[in-house]
């Protein structure tokens, strides 16, 4: 089987989406992130080598006080 990914929707403070975009950007198994306009503000995708190591870098994306929540849809 090969890697698992996901998109994690994300809703920040007001005038947050691009400190948290940096921030996440270095966490491992991040690929990409971006501020949109919308519901969300942040479109965040995640690429890990299981359920464990994807549900590990969600844990620490949550971990950032400026999201208020998160939305997250695993690739089928």
């Amino acid at each position: 089987m090969g890697n698992v990914k996901a998109y994690i929707l994300l809703i920040t403070s007001i005038g947050k989406e691009l400190d948290v975009v940096n921030d996440v950007k270095k966490l491992n198994g991040v690929r990409d992130a971006t501020p949109v306009y919308g519901e969300y503000d942040v479109v965040i995708e995640v690429e890990a080598p299981d359920l464990n190591e994807l549900n590990k870098t969600i844990n620490q994306i949550r971990r950032n006080s400026s999201i208020i929540r998160t939305v997250t849809l695993i690739s089928m």
